[in-house]
């Protein structure tokens, strides 16, 4: 059922493409997405071992470690091609040659910070590996290392980088954003049994407002620097992004609070089964798909 995440971030790709075009996004966002969906789900399970790392039980263990390094493999690997697909789009669109390549990943910004979170990724999938073949118990803390300044590495050097401390709310909004789909998804991969959620799901309720909070403000003031003037908003493909995304999140606080009201009280008391829990943790992070989508394609359209 996760993996009607991945169709779901392409319906916001193209939804941007449909309220931006012509300006917008370029054709990396689709991959992009893909990769910002996988390293966010690496990123959440190393957050959810490290909050469980004093359970009697904890949760990283071989078999969750696992699908994770999967995970993070796949991530890798939509790297590389994202990194192509950006060495192609600077070339014009043309054939791009080693020496091309080679240029890309040395002499333009875009193309080593490409190359930096390719190498970040490969390592987190190497932690991930050993951690699986030896049962090491601290993995946790290189894997969020790596994935999170991977996963901001990019937004950290665009367009909010010329502006006083907009590196760090992009890294904040793109932190928060990705801790709060990335551990739900990791729930739904990983948790098994009412017990597991009645353990998991208070938690994860009390981190994701926080995520909101900071994902939201942050947000704002980004819209805000990007766009200037509030009529943007609808005379430019931009701003007709930020507001679908808008919209979107609108709709999944207002199924946070209702999950909140009931879901969550009522997992904590065992009155969901393990399969109930499942299916609305995978609806939601299926609808913060959708948002990812958009926020993709938006770091993409002029």
């Amino acid at each position: 059922m996760l993996l009607a995440a991945g169709p779901a971030a392409l319906v916001g790709v193209a939804l941007a493409w449909l309220l931006a075009r012509p300006e917008g996004p370029e054709p990396s966002s689709v991959v992009r997405v893909l990769a910002l969906g996988l390293g966010s789900t690496v990123l959440g399970a190393g957050v959810m071992w490290a909050i469980g790392r004093e359970d009697r039980r904890r949760a990283d263990t071989a078999d969750t470690v696992r699908p994770v390094a999967a995970i993070a493999g796949g991530w890798a690997i939509a790297e590389a091609v994202h990194l192509a697909l950006a060495a192609g789009e600077a070339t014009g669109g043309g054939g791009t040659t080693l020496a091309d390549f080679r240029y890309f990943v040395t002499d333009v910004a875009t193309g080593r910070v490409g190359a930096a979170t390719l190498a970040l990724v490969v390592a987190a999938t190497a932690v991930l590996v050993a951690a699986y073949r030896t049962g090491w118990d601290r993995a946790y803390v290189p894997v969020v290392v790596l994935a999170a300044v991977a996963l901001v590495a990019r937004p950290a050097a665009g367009h909010m980088a010329q502006q006083p401390f907009g590196s760090v709310l992009d890294s904040i909004h793109v932190l928060a954003a990705a801790v709060w789909i990335g551990v739900l998804g990791a729930l739904a991969l990983t948790v098994r049994g009412r017990s597991g959620w009645a353990l998991w799901l208070p938690r994860y309720s009390t981190l994701a407002w926080r995520c909101v909070l900071a994902l939201t403000v942050t947000g704002v003031v980004d819209a805000a620097v990007a766009l200037g003037d509030p009529l943007a908003l609808v005379s430019t493909g931009y701003g007709r992004i930020v507001v679908a995304k808008a919209v979107v999140l609108v709709g999944l606080l207002a199924l946070a609070r209702r999950w909140r009201r009931t879901w969550v009280p009522d997992a904590e008391r065992h009155r969901v089964t393990a399969e109930g829990s499942l299916r609305r943790a995978v609806a939601e992070v299926i609808v913060m798909a959708v948002a990812f989508g958009l926020a993709a394609a938006l770091a993409t359209t002029a």
